[in-house]
């Protein structure tokens, strides 16, 4: 089990991934943008951070930088669903190069995000 804090303006994505991640066992933190989500990886050092690329106050990719920042280890999933297919491989791209661990588009399956935390989580998680 482990603390993952989950990073995406839009509530019912929240409310899904985070009954998903819960199902597995993990204690899920929510922020609707990457300024919220930076005081709460702040105040709780979670053991992994699943954010959004595109949202309003601070998008992912400045979130992405800011966690780099201020704890070079942090374990980051990129995700985005936004615009054209072109622009949402740009945009993971751009996440992946800055420092993601993973990327996942969105719409993804329940099965695919359970995977990249597993993958990333890996021993640390399970005893």
């Amino acid at each position: 089990m482990a603390l993952i804090l989950l990073i995406d303006d839009h509530l019912a994505l929240r409310q899904t991934l985070r009954r998903i991640l819960q199902t597995e066992g993990h204690e899920v933190l929510e922020a609707a943008n990457g300024r919220a989500g930076m005081a709460l990886f702040e105040r709780h050092n979670p053991a992994l951070v699943i954010t959004d690329i595109l949202m309003p106050d601070q998008d992912g990719i400045a979130t992405i930088l800011d966690l780099r920042r201020r704890c070079a280890g942090a374990k980051i999933i990129a995700m985005s669903g936004g615009g054209e297919a072109a622009t949402q491989t740009l945009y993971l791209d751009a996440a992946r190069k800055l420092g993601a661990d993973e990327i996942v588009r969105k719409p993804f399956r329940a099965e695919e995000i359970v995977a990249l935390v597993d993958g990333l989580l890996g021993a640390n998680v399970y005893p």
